[in-house]
């Protein structure tokens, strides 16, 4: 069999076919896949993200409910500034109970905090020492906020097991002017 310039070329169309159709048309539709293959995995990817941030936003809810609990447990804690009269004589009333004399008060202009006022107290206190430690208890245990940044205790010269206490008793409140 002999090979010629009609055979040569027919062998050359017929090679040059697949080339070209591969050329043509597979390389650019796989080009093509393979831009949407990675459309879609970015596309997952942020669909994860976003299914993770959703399941978050539930926890976060949750967390902000209990927050907003605690702060208005906290906010029921503190009185307005007509109320600090009352809180006055209940530590007094306290003082009285746990067996200590009727305590010295003076009462010092209210100090303005970033969301609350402050109105300290200075505070004597005489008498059994079992009967302050009982009152320290019960004014740890009153329903409303107080700070005793510092105290200062002597021991009774006279009375054995009594003593005579100075400290500042802050009490935490709401200004009328701040709730409107």
């Amino acid at each position: 069999m002999r090979f010629g310039v009609r055979e040569l070329v027919l062998l050359v169309v017929l090679m040059a076919l697949p080339l070209s159709s591969w050329w043509l048309v597979f390389r650019p539709n796989n080009e093509k896949i393979e831009q949407a293959e990675l459309e879609i995995e970015h596309k997952r990817e942020m669909l994860e993200k976003l299914q993770t941030v959703t399941s978050r936003s539930d926890s976060l809810e949750a967390a902000t409910q209990e927050i907003e609990a605690g702060i208005n447990a906290i906010e029921a804690r503190l009185p307005n500034d007509r109320e600090i009269d009352s809180v006055v004589r209940q530590v007094s009333a306290l003082a009285v109970e746990s067996g200590l004399n009727q305590p010295g008060m003076v009462s010092q202009p209210p100090v303005r905090g970033t969301l609350y006022m402050e109105q300290p107290i200075e505070m004597t206190l005489s008498g059994d020492f079992k009967g302050f430690y009982e009152f320290l208890l019960a004014l740890e245990q009153m329903p409303r906020i107080t700070r005793m940044p510092g105290m200062q205790i002597e021991r009774s010269k006279d009375v054995d097991g009594h003593l005579q206490a100075e400290f500042i008793l802050n009490i935490y409140f709401e200004s009328e002017d701040d709730q409107s």
